[in-house]
């Protein structure tokens, strides 16, 4: 005994420390940041719409389960207890009565249908593909979700270099200002260069509070997306985005879309919705047979009405005609003293059993059938539409995400050069300012022009980096950075 309890509390211990390793890969303790996958998982199990999605395939699964059911047989059964005042026939006795009467009726019944046109059959089937387009719309929703996600976790990235660029120009004309001021007070420059400085400072920090909004504006669309609850103390995990040493572009956009054919549920749930519309069809067919079924019943009852002799005494002779002959005829006559019969003697006395078979032969239904058979039909040629739009439309997005990413490659390339340049350019302007050959209003013409070439590079190189995802997402990849 002292074994088997350590051997269960072996097991307890063991499935609490599963779970909190389960717990602490999903959900990171606080003030950790979070990863990727980490928020993709929160994404996928709170979000909202993917709750919703989930609930729309709990529903399909209770209607397949329920058209599994409509195979068997229904049982119903009925009890009534009535009181009956006024002339009546009591339809156990089949006598009149013209007082109060207690009735009482138990029913059971059952039907069961052999046959219907393989409907119950057809219904089945299609709504085991309901139930795969369910759960299909389900994953397809966690595709579109991750996504989602991805790109807001890029976006953060992407306005935190952002403001780190601010904070550079910020602390670099602060300093420029700084040496302006005392060479101003010395009375080496001109005042003018330094009010230009001050402007251009103004204007770089109205830009680093922007630059701050947008990285807080970044984190509660994460955050909103992750369903949680506030977005403070919200940080995530900040990989390395290294510039690729070549275009990553390595297989053609026809390649990439006989991929996402595979891979995307969207498509395989297209095809699913036209199945369940084939199925539809044969439903829609089977109105126009026979519908046979078998159906049985047991009942009885009680009934005030329902009496039995209790017992009799003789009371004389009753005169109630004379012969041809002169001799009376008489008829003896007793006081007769009745009960009602009891409930459990009635229960067997008025058992009734039925059993039989029903055929329904469908002749005119005012065109119904006709109709439900045409809308099935068309119901099916949506669905193959919906194939051929969903496989264009994932062509169209294939190709645009394909051309998108290549073109951002160029950029990312020529932003690289851009910065470079203006880099050195910028270096040359600063050393003729410093040396006091240059004014103010030119020194910032060109750190506005190495800020704008430094933000075009960023933005290029998150542009790339997401179109990349986007392809990987088409092909059923996993979304990692």
């Amino acid at each position: 005994m002292k074994r088997i309890l350590i051997f269960v509390l072996f097991l307890v211990l063991h499935s609490v420390l599963l779970a909190q390793d389960s717990a602490t890969f999903f959900m990171p303790l606080a003030g950790q940041p979070w990863t990727l996958q980490q928020c993709i998982l929160q994404a996928q199990t709170s979000n909202l719409q993917v709750r919703q999605a989930q609930l729309n395939a709990q529903n399909a699964q209770i209607n397949l389960q329920q058209s599994k059911a409509n195979l068997l047989p229904n049982v119903n059964a009925n009890a009534s207890h009535t009181y009956q005042y006024g002339r009546t026939v009591d339809r156990f006795t089949n006598s009149f009565a013209n007082d109060r009467v207690l009735s009482q009726n138990f029913y059971l019944s059952s039907n069961l249908v052999l046959f219907s046109g393989m409907q119950n059959y057809n219904a089945i089937q299609q709504n085991r593909y309901n139930f795969q387009s369910g759960m299909l719309q389900v994953e397809q929703t966690q595709y579109d979700i991750g996504m989602n996600v991805a790109s807001a976790y890029l976006n953060i990235l992407y306005a935190e270099e952002q403001l780190h660029v601010a904070e550079t120009q910020v602390k670099i004309t602060a300093d420029q200002v700084a040496r302006m001021q005392k060479m101003v007070d010395a009375g080496a420059v001109a005042k003018g260069n330094l009010l230009s400085l001050q402007s251009q400072l103004a204007q770089e920090e109205l830009a680093l509070v922007n630059a701050k909004n947008n990285v807080m504006l970044a984190y509660l669309t994460l955050t909103q997306l992750l369903n949680l609850d506030s977005a403070a103390g919200f940080a995530i995990v900040k990989p390395d985005l290294a510039a690729p040493v070549g275009n990553m572009l390595t297989t053609s956009p026809e390649q990439i879309y006989q991929s996402a054919l595979q891979a995307q549920p969207a498509i395989k749930k297209a095809e699913v919705d036209f199945m369940s519309a084939d199925k539809g069809v044969d439903i829609a067919y089977g109105g126009l047979s026979p519908t046979l079924s078998v159906t049985g019943s047991i009942g009885t009852g009680y009934s005030g009405l329902s009496k039995t002799v209790e017992s009799s005494t003789y009371s004389g002779n009753d005169t109630v005609g004379v012969t041809t002959g002169g001799d009376f005829v008489l008829v003896p006559t007793f006081n007769n003293t009745f009960q009602v019969v009891p409930f459990s003697d009635q229960l067997d006395n008025n058992l009734n059993k039925a059993i039989g078979l029903q055929l329904t032969v469908p002749i005119f239904n005012r065109m119904q059938t006709s109709s439900n058979i045409s809308r099935a039909k068309i119901q099916r040629e949506s669905a193959q539409v919906n194939i051929d739009l969903a496989q264009q439309q994932l062509r169209k997005n294939v190709e645009q995400a394909y051309a998108d990413a290549n073109a951002a490659w160029l950029r990312w390339q020529a932003s690289e050069k851009a910065v470079q340049a203006q880099q050195e350019a910028f270096r040359y302007t600063e050393e003729k300012f410093n040396a006091g050959v240059l004014n103010a209003v030119d020194y910032n013409t060109e750190k506005n022009k190495l800020a704008k070439a430094q933000a075009d590079l960023i933005q290029a190189k998150f542009d790339y980096i997401f179109r990349l995802k986007v392809l990987d997402y088409y092909q059923g990849k996993p979304i990692t950075f």
